[in-house]
């Protein structure tokens, strides 16, 4: 949502920044509600919704890449056996999305394709296939517990991501927003964030950015949920970004631990690095791998 009006400058209401972003973020809010109404265009939606229920759930949002699929489903299975994995394919090309749901479908896990995003942006994408998710298929559902990952995020040891929900009504990586948020906002990173559904049951939670506030994708739910909690008693997702090998600095080539979860972090740093990174990873995944019974 757009600053506060006490939180505008007097250069912003010369530019007409007030009205300009309120426009903005009213047009935003209709194609939202519109995306929430359009159906799956794959996937049996009504046995994923009875399939959840009171249990913990995992969804991760698949984008244009079958082998992380591949990958995070065998992971999840082994390390984090007790939560339902549910993909959920925000890929716009059809070719890619038949085989993102033919590598969920050899693995035996659930499967939904989302319907075709109206937005080219990757952060404003992320959040409407989020709020899609949390609309259509938690909200009906009625999880126990659930979280949102990258689909490029892998456990690397045995992990419950939800163990700190007893005591608080959401968790994951904490992230800061651009110096314009100010050091009071923040958010969870939808990369890797769990929420305790009976909390925030009766809340309108939307995971979108709020850029106008200097909040990324997520941080729609500052007004909403986070403000009223102190940061300083959560209990949050340890995370560091390191360079993927040792010499390869972090603006260059970056991987993120987030406990003993590995983000691959596959928007950041110099493409001439992929290549390389890519086999470090598939390195360092590939205990785990063999272990699950993983077989390329």
């Amino acid at each position: 949502m757009p600053p506060r009006l006490a939180d505008y400058r007097v250069t912003d209401w010369l530019r007409l920044r007030p009205v300009t972003q309120g426009l903005k973020m009213v047009r935003y809010r209709m194609t939202d509600r519109r995306h929430r109404q359009q159906p799956a265009r794959d996937g049996d939606l009504p046995h994923i919704i009875s399939a959840i229920q009171s249990r913990r759930v995992l969804v991760t949002i698949a984008f244009n890449d079958p082998q992380t699929i591949r990958w995070q489903a065998a992971l999840i299975r082994h390390y984090v056996p007790h939560a339902l994995y549910v993909v959920a394919d925000n890929t716009a090309d059809d070719g890619i999305a038949a085989e993102i749901a033919k590598s969920a479908r050899d693995a035996g896990v659930f499967y939904v394709r989302l319907p075709a995003n109206p937005s080219r942006s990757p952060s404003r994408s992320h959040g409407l296939a989020l709020n899609w998710v949390w609309e259509r298929i938690i909200k009906p559902g009625k999880p126990d517990v659930f979280g949102f990952l990258d689909d490029d995020i892998y456990p690397t040891a045995p992990d419950d991501p939800f163990v700190a929900l007893s005591k608080q009504a959401f968790y994951g990586v904490v992230r800061p927003g651009l110096p314009m948020a100010g050091p009071e906002r923040w958010f969870l990173w939808a990369g890797f964030s769990m929420f305790r559904y009976s909390a925030v049951q009766d809340i309108d939670l939307d995971f979108s950015q709020d850029w106008f506030i200097g909040l990324d994708t997520g941080g729609g739910n500052w007004e909403k949920l986070y403000r009223h909690v102190e940061r300083s008693s959560l209990s949050e997702q340890p995370t560091v970004f390191v360079g993927f090998r040792d010499g390869v600095s972090v603006s260059d080539a970056p991987i993120q631990w987030c406990g003993p979860w590995l983000n691959a972090v596959g928007l950041m740093g110099k493409s001439e690095w992929s290549a390389d990174k890519y086999a470090a990873i598939e390195k360092i995944l590939e205990p785990g791998l063999r272990d699950a019974g993983f077989h390329a």
